[in-house]
């Protein structure tokens, strides 16, 4: 993590460059203020992941004598047979489709974007008084 945190603070410094000297020769506020705030997600994330990188065990990617192997491991849980992440991406894209189309869209594809999150978030909840 170290050396993604690194990369991260050097693209601040320069999107910071970048920020000032396009806002300096072109005078324009918009371009100007979303190159700042790259400027400033990008600090925050190479701050948390230099903060970070402090506190947990030296990854592979941090061992310059590391093989790829050594990397190798389990990932996480991925659900094979789940439709929420569909009706989430289906709701959200009706939601910012409203934006287009008039925001009458967004609020009636609200109750899609509620269900898909909702399913998605508690598809594996049985509940607490459920059998053990």
């Amino acid at each position: 993590m170290k050396i993604q945190g690194k990369l991260f603070i050097w693209l601040s410094v320069f999107l910071l460059a970048v920020a000032v000297i396009y806002g300096l020769w072109s005078k324009e506020p918009v371009g100007t203020t979303a190159l700042f705030l790259a400027f400033g997600l990008s600090i925050m994330i190479g701050y948390y992941l230099a903060f970070t990188a402090r506190r947990v065990d030296t990854g592979a990617q941090d061992n310059k004598e590391a093989d790829v192997a050594d990397d190798a491991g389990e990932v996480g849980f991925f659900s094979p047979y789940s439709w929420q992440p569909l009706a989430l991406g289906a709701g959200t894209a009706c939601a910012f489709l409203g934006v287009a189309i008039g925001w009458w869209f967004a609020f009636v594809s609200a109750p899609l974007v509620l269900i898909g999150l909702f399913g998605w978030v508690f598809e594996y909840y049985h509940g607490e008084s459920q059998n053990q």
